[in-house]
């Protein structure tokens, strides 16, 4: 899951970058997050109020902090495919890290 905050910087930028990196670690969910700070990218992405949240490309949240609530619920979108990876198949449990194929 790539996801990425894009803002200015400002507290609640850094606010909602923080709470995203605690709530994914929390879960043991494995996201790639970025921070995006340059203007002209943030209105590229369409986003008018920040902080802007971007999840595999697709804009899921813009203005303000987003509710640690919401935050759960996009990273629970990974929940079924983690339990299927830790249940022993390829590349889950079963195989130590290993690739099956």
């Amino acid at each position: 899951m790539d996801i990425k905050v894009l803002g200015p910087g400002c507290a609640n930028c850094r606010s909602t970058y923080a709470l995203i990196e605690q709530v994914a670690r929390e879960r043991g969910v494995p996201v790639t997050l970025a921070k995006v700070e340059d203007l002209k990218a943030i209105a590229a992405s369409g986003i008018l109020a920040t902080p802007g949240v971007v999840i595999d490309g697709t804009v899921v949240h813009a203005g303000g902090v987003p509710p640690r609530a919401r935050i759960e619920q996009w990273l629970a979108a990974l929940g079924p495919a983690m339990a299927t990876a830790e249940a022993g198949s390829c590349c889950g449990g079963g195989s130590k890290g290993k690739c099956c194929g």
